[in-house]
């Protein structure tokens, strides 16, 4: 079944489920296959292959609302599972706001110019997805002599979809991914088995990095955790390695949503055009970016996906609003999750700003710990790398930082010249000055 059946399958389902009683209807059909290999001890681990044809069907009765889906998309099996979905859903209490979107939000035209398949991607064949997984393994294991473990993977994924919503909205997008890495393990004596990863994901097959740069990347990042310790505790500046960045956005990102702030649990409720971070924090939603890891024209409810500021240079512009929570909130949508997102970036690279560092921790990685959204307080454990006169000089772990975000995005100074390329969130490496760390 290709997209063009799956939206006449959709609109079928959409006129049939009309007739069977319901005031509106939203339909999504989609077909994804995704492939997954593992390698470990020069051995084939996995190999895992699956395709799956769903159908989500929404149903809208006089603001009662349910939502169903099936993988079962025979026409004469379909009937009764359109019946029974309405019928139930007669029994569900009311909820005044629940509704499709406003015509007004849908796109006025899907260009489908994004380049988000590979047409190579069916060319791709499972020798050479193994072949990958391998080369990652042996390019790793052969580096050094305190290697314990290494496993590598490659995985890829083919999905096609179409979006019917009865009041208007009609839409289809298809999408491949591919991705590839490796995790090791190391020995450290009797101080345990440090590890760390590398691992790259793209569009195209051909902007996979080279296997033996990720075993590599990821040998060189587990070595560097040997002879790991506490530090003494104390305020430090802190230098956040841009991939493990995404865990503290996501301090801000919860926060963000509509739904936080209608259920009063975000620390940002009454924020907009104020102050809530350094200036050197300006985050832009960008859903238009070709080839990006979170490109689209439309959101899954169909509400058009635009360019947004979302922090200016520390203010905050916009909260991230879907349908349902911006009706109670009485807030017009504008796509209630994050596409590709970018900063306003710095000039220096990480070596420079480590350079630049009197004494300080580079943290790679957090362990554990949690934030709150209501009130942003938030405790981290975290790894990563003493620095002293501009030099990498030990290991370190099993410390925390601790804080309120409130705080905590004032003592922003820096962004990094270094978008992380694997992911929708294009997050540079960060400085910030005086953190509290806790150790011994």
């Amino acid at each position: 079944m290709n997209n063009k059946e799956r939206m006449d399958l959709a609109k079928w389902v959409m006129e049939y489920t009309l007739k069977a009683g319901a005031g509106e209807t939203s339909i999504s059909v989609s077909n994804a296959r995704e492939i997954e290999i593992g390698y470990r001890d020069r051995k084939l681990e996995k190999l895992k292959e699956s395709t799956q044809n769903s159908l989500s069907l929404q149903i809208y009765i006089d603001n009662r609302y349910s939502g169903h889906t099936t993988n079962d998309l025979r026409r004469d099996r379909l009937k009764p599972f359109i019946e029974e979905a309405v019928a139930s859903t007669k029994y569900l209490a009311k909820d005044e706001f629940r509704k499709l979107p406003d015509p007004k939000l849908y796109p006025a035209k899907i260009s489908g110019d994004l380049d988000l398949t590979d047409k190579s991607f069916n060319s791709v064949q499972t020798d050479a997805r193994i072949k990958i997984a391998k080369e990652i393994e042996e390019s790793a294991m052969g580096l050094s002599d305190k290697i314990i473990s290494v496993s590598t993977g490659y995985g890829d994924s083919y999905s096609e979809s179409v979006l019917v919503n009865s009041n208007g909205f009609e839409g289809s997008s298809e999408s491949t991914i591919f991705s590839a890495g490796a995790e090791v393990t190391v020995r450290d004596g009797d101080k345990g088995r440090p590890e760390d990863y590398d691992w790259a994901v793209t569009r195209f097959y051909n902007d996979l990095p080279k296997p033996n740069i990720l075993g590599k990347n990821a040998v060189e990042r587990a070595l560097k955790k040997i002879g790991q310790k506490k530090i003494e505790s104390g305020q430090y500046k802190m230098l956040v390695e841009n991939r493990a960045a995404s865990r503290l956005l996501g301090i801000l990102q919860g926060p963000l949503s509509a739904r936080a702030l209608q259920q009063k649990s975000s620390y940002l409720e009454g924020m907009l055009d104020k102050k809530i971070a350094s200036e050197k924090l300006t985050i832009i939603d960008d859903p238009g970016i070709k080839q990006g890891l979170g490109s689209r024209e439309f959101d899954g409810e169909g509400i058009a996906s635009k360019k947004r500021v979302i922090i200016d240079k520390g203010i905050l512009k916009q909260y991230y609003i879907d349908n349902y929570y911006g009706r109670k909130l009485g807030m017009e949508p504008n796509g209630g999750s994050s596409s590709n997102v970018i900063f306003e970036y710095g000039t220096r690279s990480l070596d420079e700003m480590i350079k630049s560092m009197n004494k300080g921790i580079l943290v790679n990685g957090f362990i554990g710990g949690n934030s709150n959204s209501t009130t942003g307080d938030f405790s981290f454990g975290i790894v990563g790398l003493l620095i002293e006169n501009g030099e990498i000089t030990t290991a370190v772990n099993e410390m925390n930082i601790s804080g309120n975000a409130k705080d905590f995005w004032n003592r922003l100074v820096e962004m990094g010249n270094d978008p992380y390329p694997y992911s929708s969130w294009k997050r540079p490496s960060m400085l910030f000055d005086s953190i509290a760390f806790s150790g011994i």
